[in-house]
């Protein structure tokens, strides 16, 4: 008796159309209330964004409300019916998946039929439709709470942690929209949950790359951002006054590519040119001395004097030594050397400050003298050898290019802008440190890159760098050991995931695509995962969107990124899409592999003082006395 008055109150109508996916639905026109009064209950009625039962049978097909509308009954005599009567009510609603063994299945498996009666959904079907964990995953530790259901303030919204960190993820929201709250909330969850877990630490790392200075704080000790201080490492890195370094291991600081892109070198002569350069053996333990017998080598070549000079000049400043007096000194001692074009000979003019002699000092007949004068120079601020890695690969390019000039008389002005370009090996020297193995304190389980405080060409390069670094050594820990477990997360990922920027060179955008997209298709083989965050998501490759697995979507304004979002999320509704326009602050919908439908959720407050440092500023509050 029971069930049958509970059937009379929750439902609503019968199926009045079907066509594909889309069904419409004629609904009572005793049922026509905001609410329904159910044992004593108040029980919201049917409303677009709503969730529908059609009953077929043994099959309980579940479908979602996306529109309304009516139409006036025109058979209805109004002297014995009253107006309102005269109004039919319809639903359409999108099928969205069934109920089987007391359990929610997305997917159609019976298409409802014309008159099949439609249902409110009660509490325990509402919560069916609503739980995304498989069996044991909740008891099991293996789900988080990231918010509840917008529509329904009693529903929290738990996320299977495999399904959800065993993927790519996109985080997607205008600025202010609550993106970089809720990618704090996501990973602040997961390592609350997991933190004292030494396996956790043992075989999961976790590195986010952070372009605004968001997630950390200066004083390191009281940096509870996300997670508390002992649990990650920040780099804090500035090209302006060093402070932190990212490690870099040798082999990725060495390698050719990462070098072509971050000098610009074009591709026919000056990659080529790199390629001599790194191959050349520079004898950096003795190298006072491979730079005397350079400069001897030169003479006897009979370099101009010009050319001789710059060398000299170049080599100073990447020992940042042309200033030094004693350095001085040797370059205008090389500077007394004369060439007579008619001998084809250097000579040094009588009184000399070295030589004594009314004759000129020709080299060819005085040649071991001026070779001992020259090996015997003492200036002090000459390294006798070079360990530093970021003055190896300037000097070798620098000896290259002379080399090149001397043995192969080549016309060396293609190449000569790559040797301007090396200053900017002076800013790479401030935010890394090239390292010949990882430590076990190289990283921690979170670890935080802070460029807030770098210029744009280190802000475009080194995510790349640190990214590759990452990836590579985790295929080879992978191959090792199957259980290790990494995810890279990017905010702001527009500033190097852009495919369509016209500042940047097309071998770089080669290099950045290769590096992601790779990632994107084949981390998950490795234990690499992804997640990037982005306020504009037509400005990232549609490749990598299309990719990504699970996506949190919050408030969008722009056509262009709703068009994006669009063309990428195929499986994303109509009423979804509608949304993304009005979605208030730290509300976003959820789509993806973790849940069978997208839903509307309002994120969870993270606890105080772990929280990002996103907020938009008060300015009453500042301004007022």
């Amino acid at each position: 008796m029971k069930e049958f008055e509970k059937e009379s109150v929750f439902r609503i109508g019968e199926v009045y159309s079907v066509d594909g996916r889309k069904i419409k639905i004629k609904v009572d026109k005793n049922k026509n209330s905001s609410y329904i009064f159910y044992q004593g209950q108040i029980i919201k009625n049917i409303s677009v964004g709503s969730y529908i039962k059609i009953v077929k049978g043994y099959i309980k097909i579940i479908g979602k409300v996306e529109g309304e509308y009516i139409e006036e009954d025109k058979s209805i005599n109004l002297a014995y019916y009253k107006q309102s009567e005269k109004i039919n009510r319809y639903l359409l609603v999108s099928l969205l998946g069934y109920i089987e063994r007391n359990k929610f299945f997305q997917g159609i498996k019976e298409m409802p039929l014309v008159f099949n009666e439609c249902y409110l959904l009660d509490n325990k079907e509402f919560n069916m439709v609503h739980n995304f964990l498989d069996l044991g995953e909740e008891e099991n530790y293996g789900s988080i709470v990231i918010g509840k259901l917008a529509l329904e303030d009693n529903q929290d919204i738990k996320v299977s942690i495999d399904k959800l960190f065993a993927s790519h993820i996109g985080i997607f929201g205008n600025t202010g929209s609550g993106k970089s709250y809720t990618l704090a909330k996501l990973y602040h969850e997961l390592l609350e949950k997991f933190k004292n877990n030494k396996n956790f630490h043992k075989t999961s790392r976790f590195v986010l790359i952070d372009f605004n200075g968001e997630y950390l704080i200066d004083d390191k000790e009281r940096d509870y951002t996300i997670i508390e201080p002992e649990y990650k490492k920040t780099f804090n890195l500035n090209t302006r006054n060093s402070k932190d370094k990212f490690p870099i291991l040798k082999k990725y600081f060495e390698d050719i590519e990462f070098w072509a892109i971050y000098l610009n070198a074009t591709e026919k002569t000056q990659i080529p040119f790199l390629k001599r350069s790194f191959k050349m053996e520079v004898d950096f333990e003795n190298f006072k001395i491979y730079f005397l017998n350079f400069i001897i080598m030169m003479l006897e070549k009979k370099f101009a004097m010009s050319d001789i000079q710059n060398f000299l000049e170049e080599i100073g400043k990447i020992l940042h030594i042309n200033d030094q007096e004693d350095y001085i000194m040797f370059i205008n001692f090389i500077n007394s050397f004369i060439y007579h074009s008619s001998s084809e000979v250097y000579y040094i003019q009588p009184n000399n400050t070295y030589f004594n002699n009314d004759k000129r000092l020709y080299f060819n007949d005085h040649r071991e003298e001026l070779v001992k004068e020259i090996k015997n120079y003492n200036f002090n601020s000459f390294p006798e050898k070079i360990e530093d890695n970021f003055l190896k690969i300037p000097l070798k390019i620098i000896f290259q290019f002379y080399n090149d000039k001397l043995e192969k008389n080549m016309n060396m002005e293609f190449i000569a802008p790559l040797l301007k370009r090396l200053r900017r090996i002076n800013y790479l020297e401030k935010v890394i440190e090239v390292i010949d193995n990882y430590s076990e304190n190289s990283l921690n389980l979170m670890n935080i890159i802070s460029l807030k405080n770098v210029n744009s060409e280190i802000k475009k390069i080194l995510p790349l760098l640190i990214v590759k670094q990452l990836y590579e050594e985790q295929k080879v820990n992978k191959n090792l050991d199957n259980k290790k477990y990494l995810n890279i997360i990017i905010d702001e990922a527009h500033n190097i995931l852009s495919p369509i920027s016209n500042r940047e060179s097309e071998q770089w955008k080669e290099y950045r695509l290769e590096t992601f997209e790779e990632i994107i298709k084949e981390g998950r083989k490795f234990g690499v995962f992804l997640t990037i965050a982005s306020q504009r998501p037509s400005d990232i490759s549609s490749t990598i969107i299309s990719q990504l697995h699970n996506y949190f979507l919050h408030r969008l304004i722009n056509n262009k990124d709703i068009e994006a979002v669009e063309r990428t999320i195929s499986y994303l509704d109509r009423l979804s899409f509608e949304y993304l326009s009005i979605l208030p602050t730290g509300t976003c919908i959820l789509a993806g592999l973790a849940i069978p439908m997208p839903i509307i959720i309002s994120v969870y407050e993270i606890k105080t003082g772990y929280e990002p440092k996103s907020e938009t500023i008060k300015l009453v509050k500042h301004w007022i006395d």
